[in-house]
C-alpha cells in the first residue's frame, strides 16, 4: 500500500472515465472515489488482473458486487491504478446476513479457476492458511495464539469438500445500505472449500464483533461446518501469532472464539 494519499494522475482518471474535480479520498484506504467510480493503486498486478477478470463474470442475484471497470482502451490497469464501481454502505453487525452473503457469493465463484498467484504468496496470511490446513508446520508464540493452536490442531479431521475460490475477509468486505442487497468489496482470494469463507465470518464475528456461540449453531446445517470452523479459527490464531503488530485485545478475542469453536467440535 502506498504511504501517500496523492490522488491518481489526470490521465488515469480520464482513462477510466473519472473527472479529477470529483476526487474524494475514501477514509481508511488509499482509494479515491469519483462519483460511482473507485480508483485504487495496484500493489500486486497479477492479483489485480485475476480479480478483475474473475469478478467481471460473477453475477449472483441478491448481491451488489463491486464490478471492475476497464479503461477506454480495454485495460484493467493504467499507470499503476485499477478501477471498480462504487458500492454504497458500511460494515454492520448483521452477522447472519454476512454468512448468508458468503454462501451466495461462493456459489457464484465455484467455477472460477485457481489463481496462479496464490502459489507464489509468501505473506503471513498465506503461511497462516497453510498452517491451519496442515500443509506447513512451525512453532508459534504461545502467548499470541500458539497455545490454542496447538490444543485445537489435534482435532483436525479430513474435509471432504472441493476447493474453490473463496473470499477470505468478508466480515469487513460486506457492506449494508438500508434495504439494499449486501455489497461485496475488496475481494481477498483463497482456494479452499466455499463454506470456509462463511466459517471465517463466524469466527471473526465471535472474536471481534460481539457475536455468541448461537451464530455457530444457526449455521450448523452447512456441510463440514465444525471442521471448517476449526480451520478458520486455526487460521486466525496462526496469523495473530505470526503478526509482529498483533495486540492483546486481538488475542483475547481469538481465545474466546477458540473456546466457542471447541464447544461445537
Amino acid at each position: 500500500m502506498r504511504a501517500t494519499l496523492e490522488s491518481p494522475p489526470e490521465h488515469v482518471c480520464s482513462a477510466f472515465g473519472g473527472r479529477t474535480g470529483d476526487a474524494e479520498p475514501m477514509p481508511g484506504t488509499d482509494s479515491w472515489r469519483y462519483n460511482d467510480l473507485v480508483l485504487k493503486p495496484v500493489v500486486d498486478k497479477s492479483r489485480t488482473l485475476w480479480t478483475a477478470r474473475a469478478l467481471e463474470a460473477v453475477d449472483e442475484p441478491g448481491l451488489r458486487v463491486a464490478k471492475p471497470v476497464r479503461s477506454s482502451d480495454g485495460r484493467w490497469v493504467v499507470g499503476g491504478w485499477s478501477a471498480n464501481r462504487f458500492v454504497s454502505g458500511t460494515a454492520e453487525h448483521r452477522y447472519d446476513e454476512v454468512v448468508h452473503a458468503a454462501v451466495k457469493l461462493h456459489r457464484a465463484t465455484a467455477g472460477l479457476p485457481r489463481p496462479d498467484f496464490l502459489g507464489r504468496r509468501t505473506d503471513l496470511e498465506a503461511l497462516a492458511d497453510k498452517l491451519a490446513w496442515g500443509e506447513a508446520d512451525m512453532p508459534l508464540d504461545e502467548h499470541k495464539g500458539g497455545r490454542w493452536f496447538e490444543v485445537l490442531a489435534g482435532s483436525r479431521r479430513p474435509v471432504k469438500l472441493p476447493d474453490q475460490v473463496v473470499h477470505g475477509e468478508l466480515l469487513a468486505g460486506v457492506l449494508f445500505d438500508g434495504d439494499e442487497a449486501p455489497g461485496i468489496v475488496d475481494f481477498v482470494p483463497y482456494y479452499r472449500p466455499g463454506e470456509w469463507g462463511a466459517a471465517i465470518v463466524a469466527v471473526d464475528a465471535l472474536a471481534w464483533g460481539g457475536a455468541t456461540i448461537d451464530l455457530l449453531e444457526r449455521w450448523a446445517h452447512l456441510p463440514e461446518w465444525p471442521q471448517l470452523l476449526l480451520r478458520a479459527v486455526l487460521f486466525r490464531l496462526a496469523a495473530n501469532a505470526l503478526d509482529p503488530r498483533s495486540t492483546r485485545a486481538a488475542h483475547d478475542g481469538l481465545r474466546a472464539a477458540a473456546r466457542d469453536v471447541s464447544a461445537v467440535l
